[in-house]
């Protein structure tokens, strides 16, 4: 039986959960809000949440057919979301929207109605979700495939439009556990 220390969890194969974070800490990533529309409960209730979440494990996955994919934790709010909920939304933060990804990314957060409040935001036409005002580029989706993945859930969705909200701006980076941008 192999032992572990609460401290330095270390996995079957020898890597250590600290020193794996360390090593991939070091891979700057892109940061997106990742957005979703539950619909009421209801038909007859109140309307539905928004929800949404930082994100910096995302990617384009394929050009034919517009593809892209993103990583989200097990138990999530957005995880247990996108088992119901088909239909979601990316907007691509610029350096400027730092606050924004630092809000969505809080453990323990108020709820979403109330982080989204002050973003100006418009709702895709596609989705419903919310498309963050001055982002670098907006992308809606419909999940194609949910494939586990250890702790986390993979998310591959078609892109169904695209859009370019903003040409001003660099884009908001991940580097080292901080927001980051290149400059």
């Amino acid at each position: 039986m192999l032992k572990t220390s609460p401290i330095t969890d270390v996995h079957a194969e020898g890597v250590s959960t600290d020193d794996f974070r360390a090593a991939l800490s070091r891979l700057a990533s892109g940061v997106v809000l990742l957005t979703a529309h539950e619909p009421p409960l209801d038909p007859d209730g109140p309307a539905g949440e928004d929800a949404g979440m930082t994100a910096t494990a995302f990617m384009s996955v394929s050009l034919d057919p517009p593809l892209v994919l993103v990583s989200i934790r097990n138990g999530s709010r957005m995880d247990d979301l996108l088992d119901d909920q088909p239909l979601w939304a990316v907007s691509l933060l610029t350096e400027e929207q730092s606050h924004i990804a630092g809000r969505f990314a809080m453990k323990g957060r108020i709820s979403d109605r109330l982080l989204f409040e002050d973003i100006p935001y418009v709702r895709g036409s596609h989705t419903g979700a919310p498309l963050v005002g001055g982002s670098l580029a907006t992308l809606e989706c419909r999940t194609e495939q949910l494939v586990p993945a250890g702790d986390h859930t993979l998310v591959i969705g078609r892109v169904l439009s695209a859009a370019l909200p903003s040409a001003d701006g660099g884009p908001l980076l991940y580097f080292r556990g901080k927001y980051r941008t290149l400059g």
